[in-house]
């Protein structure tokens, strides 16, 4: 415990308290022990919920997080309450993967990220928002250009 305290861990191990709509402040973030070396860290989050903030009926998705990670990573538990606080936030599909990026961005500041949305059909139609980063001047933003205009599901 005390080691988490030290790292500015708040939520891991502690009672889990949810919250009611969209907070980016509950977001946490620990040292990579290895940000000499490129590699994936991936989430996959499938029990995602917001609500359409025309209809306000509840929209489901699988939400898809891919980065690579620089001087600090996001603590899995903080990230699985911040993307429950959106089970009461209106937001669309694409607004929901947007935000979800540039909150990490601000947090972790990755060399890489990519977020998609794998939402389930509502009225026939499913959407799969894809948004990706790769620090600018870098490799990094050449690989992010690369993957968007080649991305598939």
């Amino acid at each position: 415990m005390e080691n988490r305290e030290q790292d500015g861990l708040k939520a891991l191990g502690k009672k889990t308290e949810y919250l009611t709509d969209y907070t980016p402040e509950v977001l946490e973030a620990f040292e990579n022990k290895h940000c000499e070396n490129d590699y994936w860290v991936r989430f996959n989050c499938p029990e995602f919920t917001a609500l359409c903030p025309i209809t306000g009926q509840p929209d489901f998705a699988e939400i898809r997080i891919n980065y690579l990670p620089d001087k600090r990573m996001v603590e899995s538990k903080s990230l699985k309450l911040y993307l429950f606080s959106f089970r009461n936030h209106g937001s669309f599909h694409e607004d929901c993967v947007n935000v979800i990026m540039k909150d990490l961005i601000r947090l972790m500041d990755p060399k890489y990220i990519e977020v998609t949305g794998i939402f389930l059909p509502r009225g026939g139609i499913s959407i799969y928002p894809f948004a990706n980063y790769g620090r600018p001047g870098t490799k990094y933003e050449e690989m992010a250009q690369h993957r968007l205009l080649n991305h598939d599901l």
